[in-house]
């Protein structure tokens, strides 16, 4: 295997697997004396709580705007777009901002649109486009409460796409969650087809959904390096490349007749609701790497499922619905089989990493 397949090898599996830390992240602490530890504590429950609080909010701001019979707005790709152009619009001026502040003071990477960088992130602006759109297009199709489940699938396409790419193997545990996984979404299609809410569009977009998220990992790993590894710089060309495509779309599915005709485009609380929601898409990127930053990719893993998991909760109440024993076993099937496979990689690669410092100190030990 030649220098360039091993490069592409590794992006790979640290695309699909993940990593013990990533790098593209500052460090927590400094070379200082460490935080004391209630101060920490203090800073990852907020940290934590700041992230569930930002993507709860956001899924149920976007369920209202694609789905809302108050609203009756069937654009899903105008809401989708607008929340691009706010994101690129956010970059930029932020940017400009940091640019514009004191000499002394640490700002962001100036942006600029170079169209050589833009067509190289293109392949990846597509797959960006289908992940985004065939989220929205799961949550207008299905309840807050079964968008969870209707897009778990994302662990099973990890491993598939692990094996397909790379050749690499799971263990048994890792596979048996998987198989949790896949039990509880079809466990809960099943019951909302019981309970008579199940639809066959949501299902198709919800694992679509979950085969672009994996494939969105594979392509941002390789991406990077055209951008110098500046994920701020990526978000900015991305949702730029998303604008320009999504137009063409809008214009084939009649979405600016449908604009044209909907009673509420003059509306100061419609717009103000699309800002929120666009603002609050912007700032899941910047939660979440925050989250990431102060605790670890594992933990966010964990963090996400129990989040999840509240999401649910939350919706169920809300929206006053009524929901069967085996409706919430799919549910907890599909979070403890998350959790279990979150827990087993992460002994895995703790394993991983233990093992060439055993062979180093046992080299050691032998003199050679």
């Amino acid at each position: 295997m030649n220098r360039a397949q091993l490069k592409r090898t590794g992006i790979l599996r640290m695309a699909l697997g993940g990593s013990a830390a990533d790098p593209l992240l500052p460090a927590e602490e400094g070379a200082g004396r460490p935080a004391p530890f209630v101060l920490r504590a203090l800073r990852i429950a907020l940290v934590v709580c700041l992230y569930w609080f930002t993507s709860i909010t956001m899924v149920f701001l976007n369920k209202y705007l694609l789905d809302s019979p108050s609203l009756r707005l069937n654009a899903p790709l105008f809401v989708t777009f607008f929340q691009c152009a706010l994101t690129a619009a956010l970059c930029l001026g932020l940017s400009l901002g940091a640019a514009c502040g004191p000499p002394g003071c640490p700002g962001l990477p100036a942006l600029r649109l170079d169209p050589k960088v833009s067509r190289s992130v293109l392949p990846l602006s597509v797959v960006f486009i289908g992940m985004i759109t065939s989220n929205n297009l799961c949550l207008k199709y299905v309840g807050v409460a079964f968008y969870n489940v209707g897009r778990s699938l994302t662990t099973v396409f990890n491993v598939l796409l692990s094996y397909v790419l790379l050749k690499q193997t799971t263990s048994l545990y890792a596979l048996l969650a998987c198989g949790v996984i896949i039990g509880g979404f079809w466990l809960g299609v099943d019951q909302e087809g019981a309970e008579g809410t199940l639809s066959w569009t949501g299902i198709f977009f919800g694992v679509l959904a979950s085969l672009c998220v994996s494939l969105n990992a594979i392509y941002t790993k390789k991406v990077l390096p055209v951008v110098d590894g500046s994920i701020w710089r990526l978000t900015f060309y991305n949702n730029v490349n998303a604008c320009v495509l999504f137009l063409p779309l809008m214009m084939l599915l009649g979405e600016f007749h449908t604009l044209y005709r909907f009673d509420k485009l003059g509306s100061p609380s419609f717009w103000g609701m699309m800002t929120l929601g666009g603002v609050f898409g912007f700032a899941i990127g910047y939660v979440t790497g925050l989250q990431i930053k102060f605790t670890s990719p594992l933990t966010h893993n964990v963090s996400g499922t129990a989040k999840a998991c509240a999401q649910t909760v939350l919706a169920v109440v809300y929206f006053e619905e009524t929901k069967s024993f085996l409706w919430w076993m799919s549910n907890l099937m599909v979070l403890g089989g998350s959790f279990a496979y979150t827990w087993v990689k992460g002994l895995e690669m703790r394993k991983e990493q233990e093992e060439p410092n055993l062979r180093n100190s046992e080299k050691n030990e032998t003199g050679v």
